[in-house]
């Protein structure tokens, strides 16, 4: 089994985040090689923007690295705001550090006519710097609202389906291979 942190990047309530997270985790439930861990954003304690203390990360910061430290691998769900991805999320991840390395990430996105696509190609370049191998395939919604019906579901299930299929499949073989290879040789930085 391999442990997966999905991270609900919008903190937006009631936002399409919800509805999105929510046929992702159905998707995750699918499989048996997975145990999920969800971080919502909107619902976990985010550590302050300036802490009171240089160097201190406070509680939040250390409960926030527990649970990425302990994850084999990432999905961020994330929405794309004036081409790029939340701060909710980038304070997230500068929050944490060394647990993020030498683990995969892979992306769901959606928001307007580039489905997220800009705000995803932002993060590529902030995990490689923390270390993280992004995966090249990815799930993306452009105008979300007509991808999915009132009850929250995918009007055309079989391509977003087999799409998140295929990123689940390769977020599986490179966790698994990272995971191995840091039993076999811890990861230097």
């Amino acid at each position: 089994m391999l442990d997966v942190a999905v991270i609900i990047a919008s903190t937006r309530e009631g936002g399409f985040g919800t509805t999105v997270g929510q046929w992702f985790l159905e998707q995750t439930a699918r499989r048996a090689d997975l145990n999920v861990d969800v971080i919502a954003l909107g619902r976990t304690a985010l550590p302050p923007l300036q802490p009171a203390r240089s160097g201190d990360t406070g509680d939040e910061a250390r409960a926030l690295a527990a649970r990425v430290g302990a994850a084999d691998g990432f999905v961020v769900i994330t929405p794309e705001y004036n081409h790029g991805y939340p701060a909710a999320l980038k304070l997230a991840i500068d929050s944490v550090r060394h647990e993020w390395a030498a683990k995969p990430v892979g992306f769901v996105s959606y928001g307007g006519r580039s489905g997220g696509l800009r705000a995803v190609e932002q993060l590529r370049l902030v995990f490689a710097e923390l270390h993280v191998v992004s995966l090249r395939d990815t799930v993306s919604f452009h105008q979300t609202d007509a991808h999915f019906d009132a009850a929250g579901r995918p009007v055309e299930p079989d391509g977003v389906n087999g799409a998140a299929k295929v990123m689940l499949d390769q977020l599986t073989w490179w966790a698994t291979t990272l995971r191995e290879g840091r039993a076999a040789r811890p990861y230097v930085r």
